[in-house]
């Protein structure tokens, strides 16, 4: 019992100068409830034989730490130095300074969103991003909704419920989550119609399945994945002609779709929407927060009737965007009126850009500054050759010269050991354990001293 005496009671440790200073900053209903679990805590702590006295003296310490802890928020800044560019566990692309810029003024500032300055009446938010959309892609009208999954549903669920849609086998893709298309397309009210086979569809097939029942045939650029070898697909000029023939909607869904041409920057090159556009699609969806470099979204461009049909469904005002998103979006897409100055502008498409040369030089000045600061714990730093990628399901096969360093330790766990230490890092270092190494990859990385600053806290 005298060890319990030594407690204090919650009122008495409220009147201290200490925990009075706590509830200014944290609200007294969160401080109570952190001093009673650590009252709790310590009268275990006695039961179990530990002192009454340094219990005491640990409690407002305690408290003040367990405050803080909880007033953290989960979403912090890390470094992404796992080689994918475009993490979607970290959140995929790095904002432009100009669209960080306008969703910051967004935020602060009340906006005519959805308000006509010229006639004083109600306005649509959607034309803040229609001209520049259908400026960089020909299409004729252009929609926007909260991500290339909703573009696809809000599609199929305009011109394919209770109707048939037609795709090729080869095109039923899984994306991220487990999420796949079929399943969508079920969501979305359509009946699938799957055609040819897993490596090779033909226009007969196509033209084979349409019936009066068809409510529109669905081309799904696959991705995330590549099938080689003896393969065939029919291309999307070819299937406009089919599908305009049978009177019903080609929607092309392009997932990362791109706005320019990405072999400029030395990559093999992906689908553009404008050629999609070009090439007689009806509808063409793409996403915001990949290729494109912007934030999260979906992009349904195309003919203006099925534009305005899509507008018109009710799901569209279930999958809007933000106020914040949309200033976003418009501030990344006015930057591709300048596309030779993108990889300045662009961090997405100046990571993807950066040649090994750069790399390996960041990677030789930095190599004996972290052995220095991991050599105290047991580990050592070298540098390496990495091979990244673009990730978000882009350019799935595709590889860019790298470099990096590479992270070695005592013992066959040492990567697994290191690897959760960076983790719990106050700025996490997120890199990828391979052949008994943790592997930095340095393409992400913008600045020298964010590394070694990330290292260095306690």
């Amino acid at each position: 019992m005298e060890g319990f005496r030594a407690l204090p009671s919650v009122e008495q440790c409220l009147l201290t100068p200490e925990v009075r200073a706590l509830l200014a900053e944290h609200g007294r209903t969160a401080v109570v409830a952190a001093l009673r679990a650590r009252l709790d805590a310590a009268r275990a702590a006695i039961r179990g034989g530990a002192d009454g006295v340094a219990e005491a003296a640990r409690l407002v310490p305690a408290l003040a730490t367990d405050l803080a802890e909880a007033s953290r928020s989960t979403l912090f800044p890390v470094l992404n130095l796992t080689g994918t560019v475009l993490h979607t566990n970290l959140g995929r692309a790095i904002l432009a300074p100009e669209a960080i810029r306008a969703a910051v003024i967004a935020m602060a500032n009340p906006l005519a969103l959805e308000f006509d300055l010229g006639g004083g009446g109600r306005g649509q938010r959607d034309e803040h991003l229609r001209g520049l959309l259908c400026e960089l892609t020909g299409a004729e009208d252009a929609t926007i909704v909260n991500n290339n999954a909703a573009a696809v549903l809000i599609a199929l669920n305009t011109f394919g419920q209770g109707r048939e849609a037609i795709v090729s086998r080869g095109e039923l893709i899984e994306i991220g989550g487990a999420f796949r298309m079929p399943d969508i397309m079920t969501r979305a009210g359509a009946k699938l119609v799957e055609v040819g086979t897993t490596n090779r569809t033909h226009p007969r097939d196509y033209e084979g399945a349409l019936r009066t029942e068809t409510g529109l045939i669905l081309k799904v650029h696959t991705s995330n994945y590549r099938i080689k070898g003896f393969t065939a697909e029919v291309s999307g000029a070819e299937l406009s002609q089919i599908a305009r023939k049978a009177g019903v909607p080609l929607l092309n869904d392009l997932g990362s779709g791109s706005l320019v041409d990405m072999t400029r920057f030395g990559l093999r090159r992906e689908p553009m929407v404008a050629e999609a556009v070009a090439d007689g699609a009806d509808l063409v969806t793409f996403s915001g927060d990949k290729l494109l470099g912007g934030p999260q979204a979906g992009f349904i461009v195309g003919r203006r009737e099925l534009i305005a049909a899509i507008n018109g469904n009710p799901l569209k005002r279930a999958l809007r965007l933000d106020k914040i998103r949309i200033a976003a979006i418009e501030a990344t897409l006015r930057l591709y009126r300048n596309p030779d100055r993108l990889t300045e502008c662009l961090p997405t498409l100046r990571f993807l850009s950066r040649s090994r040369a750069e790399i390996a030089a960041q990677a030789a000045r930095l190599a004996p500054q972290v052995d220095d600061l991991l050599r105290p714990h047991g580990f050592a730093a070298t540098t390496c050759d990495c091979e990244s990628q673009v990730g978000s399901g882009a350019l799935p096969t595709d590889t860019v010269p790298s470099a990096g360093l590479r992270l070695t330790g005592p013992g066959g766990d040492a990567p697994d050991r290191l690897s959760s230490r960076l983790r719990g890092l106050p700025v996490p270092v997120i890199g990828h354990i391979r052949d008994g190494a943790l592997i930095l990859d340095l393409r992400c990385l913008d600045r020298d001293a964010a590394l070694l600053e990330a290292l260095a806290a306690p």
